[in-house]
């Protein structure tokens, strides 16, 4: 009778039949696909990529990068991410228009667009710019709204010379609806569209996400407004170089008209039209 072998003659003979270990799917990393991170439990959709990076947005518009791979769940499945795979786009402007191709600028057109001041032409510059330069619109800023009659009378718009006008603020009851109403009831207000949004200032029209908040905070009536800002979110804003430094990081968070709030959207988008019709 044959010994009994309690070990067995090899002890890796049943290894290869063990249960394979099973490789999760690999999907690409479409933008505003939401996955769970499962390490952390972060759940966000994805913004974009930066290289071999990912970064997702939550639902309270808090971003946080990770890198490509393995390691997420999509529907409580396991995922491994990956680049999507490269395909002929339709290049776009930063207002979400089809972008004109080796198209040199036209000649200024002598309709203007207004708009209050400095931070809110650059805001329209930086996504607007290039349909403006197609379209040969010229953006001015005023200073203030407080004269614009004055700024309307001297311009003397015509049918082929129009004036539109952003204003801020521009709510029942103001003083800026005030101003507009009276622009648009005088000689020339059949040449001249005045539309606004209703934001105390034009920083508000940026998603508050973008720069780290879930809502713009209310700031109050004894403080002014900027310098309120700057305060809640623990930035110097004791001098004017200051609040000019913290109006660039906010406009250096917008990349296209994503990154703005639709009240400020459609109206530009009217003022355009209006002054190239």
């Amino acid at each position: 009778m044959r010994d009994f072998d309690p070990y067995g003659s090899d002890v890796l003979a049943n290894f290869s039949r063990r249960t394979p270990k099973v490789q999760p799917r690999v999907v690409e990393a479409e933008r505003g696909l939401v996955l769970e991170e499962a390490a952390t439990g972060f759940v966000g959709a994805i913004l974009g990529l930066e290289g071999r990076l990912m970064r997702l947005e939550d639902r309270h518009g808090r971003i946080r990068l990770f890198p490509l791979g393995p390691g997420f769940l999509l529907d409580g499945e396991p995922v491994a991410l990956r680049p999507p795979k490269a395909q002929k786009v339709v290049a776009r402007t930063a207002s979400g228009s089809i972008a004109v191709e080796q198209d040199r600028a036209r000649v200024a057109r002598a309709s203007r667009i207004f708009v209050e001041g400095r931070h809110d032409a650059e805001l329209v510059e930086r996504v607007w710019g290039a349909d403006l330069r197609v379209e040969g619109v010229v953006v001015e800023y005023l200073e203030g709204v407080d004269h614009l009659d004055a700024v309307v009378r001297e311009f003397a718009p015509r049918d082929d010379r129009r004036i539109g006008v952003l204003v801020d603020h521009l709510v029942p009851g103001s003083k800026e609806s005030r101003i507009a109403d009276a622009v648009t009831g005088g000689p020339f207000g059949r040449f001249v569209l005045v539309v606004g949004h209703p934001f105390i200032d034009v920083w508000q029209a940026v998603k508050p996400s973008r720069v780290g908040l879930v809502e713009w905070p209310e700031i109050p009536r004894t403080v002014e407004w900027k310098h309120g800002i700057c305060e809640a979110l623990g930035w110097p804003h004791a001098t004017q170089t200051d609040i000019a430094r913290a109006w660039k990081q906010i406009l250096g968070r917008v990349d296209s008209y994503a990154d703005l709030e639709p009240e400020l959207l459609g109206r530009v988008e009217q003022l355009i039209d209006f002054v190239t019709a």
